[in-house]
């Protein structure tokens, strides 16, 4: 912990190094109350709204400060803070669009995008050192609730979770949007399987609003469509119970399930379907929940063995900064080759947005809570090395652990279910780790699918890919229907 102190007190600077004074502020217009919090501020070269931009594509300056207790109206002055990713005077000079969001923490994943936080009107900055002037920033628009249209085979289906809003003492909800099958108004008495489908990190349910058309079939099977996102304050859920996110698995099961089997026509066959955080969603819930899912397709998934998370031996302690060669470890790459992030980047912008991104993501869903009640994190952000303890507990999620350490009980429930599929050269090298779950099932005979197929993390859906997806689930339907 001392030397992740270091690394923070190194980050502290003064923004008045400059030369401009910097001050920001919210109406009572938009809050009437006091705001303790965070406040973010987003500095761009390239984004006209700095506040959505990706942190890791965009990889732009950042800085957030905590405050309390700010009256509406009253100047903040930037004097200290935390940046990325380098002390403010050692920023690259010239203009920057910049943008300033108050984070309430309501609810939403990415704190540029969270319904309910305050920002200001992106504007103009430039900065010189020798350029003495204030600057006054006032947060003049609140980011709006999500809405949802309905349409005729598109509905939004909210489930209030008593287990949710009971873990984070304020009321949470499972919420999906549902697809229909073409006849399903018009052959009243049918019932159908359903698809239940998660998007993998920045998707939203809310992208099917007002979408017109009806559920694509499985194959030729008609079917309802059930689309999840998992999205939570601190990343993606995907759907595990976790210390810090909560019984997501036990609400999906136990509350989310049983209200939409009341609610819409099904007749008890269901598929599980994600691509990379959802991928990793499906195939926790397949393996963890064996008879309550009939089928699972888990594409190009997060890491499924931390053998290889993100080429990192973490049973090996092997530091996620720095290759033995003491090169930087990519993150991403073009191809699976050429890096275009690393993970030391990605660590240390997001010790700035610290809650929603990627890694603060897999730290809350893998991670023990910490006395700060924030997740504790797996590495030590100065040096990359990896916090044992942490990852002790991190173990219960990896999923060939897991499975390999309990096939002779849940294999018989399993055989013939899962079907896994990455491209050859997966941008976020989330082939390795597959291969390596792959090596390790054979010797127990295990009747898992995995297909490998030219392309990347984003090319790799291709119709061949669809089709034989789909005849999967098919085969699997009709295995479910005879018993």
């Amino acid at each position: 912990m001392k030397s992740i102190a270091v690394f923070v007190c190194s980050m502290l600077f003064c923004i008045q190094s400059f030369a401009q004074k910097i001050s920001v502020s919210f109406p009572d217009s938009l809050l009437s109350t006091p705001f303790s919090g965070s406040i973010l501020i987003y500095l761009s070269k390239t984004s006209k709204e700095p506040r959505t931009a990706s942190s890791l594509l965009d990889n732009s300056p950042c800085t957030r400060i905590d405050v309390k207790n700010v009256k509406p109206g009253e100047l903040v002055m930037l004097k200290s803070g935390l940046t990325y990713p380098v002390p403010a005077q050692d920023l690259e000079q010239g203009e920057y669009t910049v943008q300033v969001v108050w984070d309430r923490n309501l609810g939403g994943q990415f704190i540029g995008q969270s319904p309910g936080n305050l920002y200001s009107s992106p504007r103009q900055i430039v900065l010189r050192r020798e350029h003495q002037q204030s600057v006054k920033i006032v947060a003049d628009k609140v980011i709006p609730a999500y809405t949802f249209k309905e349409s005729e085979y598109t509905k939004e289906l909210k489930v209030q979770s008593a287990l949710l809003s009971a873990f984070h003492h304020t009321p949470c909800f499972v919420n999906a949007a549902i697809r229909l099958p073409k006849d399903y108004f018009t052959n009243p008495t049918r019932k159908y399987p359903v698809k239940f489908v998660i998007f993998g990190f920045t998707g939203n349910y809310h992208y099917l609003s007002g979408y017109p058309d009806p559920m694509e079939p499985i194959d030729t099977i008609p079917c309802i469509g059930v689309y999840l996102d998992g999205n939570c304050p601190l990343g993606h859920s995907v759907y595990a119970n976790s210390d810090n996110n909560g019984p997501w698995s036990d609400a999906l099961i136990k509350e989310f399930i049983p209200q939409l089997e009341k609610m819409y026509r099904c007749n008890g066959a269901r598929f599980l379907h994600g691509h990379s955080s959802g991928g990793w969603s499906v195939l926790w819930l397949q393996t963890q929940y064996p008879d309550q899912f009939t089928a699972c397709w888990s594409s190009s998934p997060d890491p499924v063995d931390f053998h290889s998370f993100i080429k990192v031996d973490l049973y090996a302690h092997e530091n996620l900064f720095y290759d033995k060669d003491s090169t930087l470890r990519p993150l991403g790459t073009i191809a699976g080759r050429v890096p275009w992030i690393y993970l030391r980047n990605a660590y240390q912008i997001e010790a700035v947005i610290d809650r929603g991104e990627q890694m603060r993501s897999f730290d809350a869903v893998f991670g023990p809570k910490g006395p700060d009640s924030m997740p504790l994190r797996i590495v030590n952000l100065k040096t990359g090395e990896v916090d044992t303890a942490v990852f002790n507990h991190w173990k219960k999620y990896d999923i060939t652990r897991y499975l390999t350490g309990n096939w002779d009980k849940i294999g018989g429930q399993l055989n013939g279910k899962i079907r896994i599929t990455v491209g050859n050269q997966d941008n976020f090298l989330l082939n390795y780790p597959i291969r390596m779950m792959e090596a390790k099932m054979k010797p127990l005979k295990a009747d898992i699918e995995f297909v490998y197929y030219p392309g990347d993390h984003f090319t790799v859906q291709t119709p061949q890919w669809i089709r034989d997806g789909n005849e999967f689930f098919e085969k699997r339907y009709i295995d479910w229907l005879k018993k």
